[in-house]
């Protein structure tokens, strides 16, 4: 009963997505599921082969999840749900601070790489 209660839970939740999410959201989210296996196959890397030279794998990392948090930030500014929240805010802003935020983060890994 449980399983049957589960499965009709997922197919709703896909169905639901599917057809309310806005294609840029959808772009976003797939953006964000990128990074995120990105993020796990450095992880796994490292638990596996070793950190060394470690300032490579810890710069590489940082970017993984910074890049998901701003991912984050973007697709919560881009929602038309949260246009009361961010009325100030236009989606073009939005995508102009996180390509800004982007480089100043890409010049810090770089960096720190050294």
């Amino acid at each position: 009963s449980s399983g049957i209660n589960a499965e009709y839970g997922v197919s709703r939740l896909v169905s639901e997505y599917s057809t309310r999410t806005p294609q840029r959201l959808k772009l976003i989210d797939a953006y964000l599921g990128y990074i995120m296996c990105t993020g796990i196959i450095q992880f796994i890397y490292c638990c596996l082969v070793g950190t060394f030279p470690f300032n490579s794998f810890l710069s590489g990392f940082i970017s993984a999840v910074a890049s998901f948090v701003l991912g984050v930030c973007l697709r919560i500014q881009s929602n038309p749900a949260n246009v009361a929240v961010f009325k100030d805010i236009s989606v073009e802003r939005a995508f102009a601070d996180f390509i800004f935020a982007h480089f100043v983060l890409h010049l810090v890994v770089l960096n720190f790489i050294g």
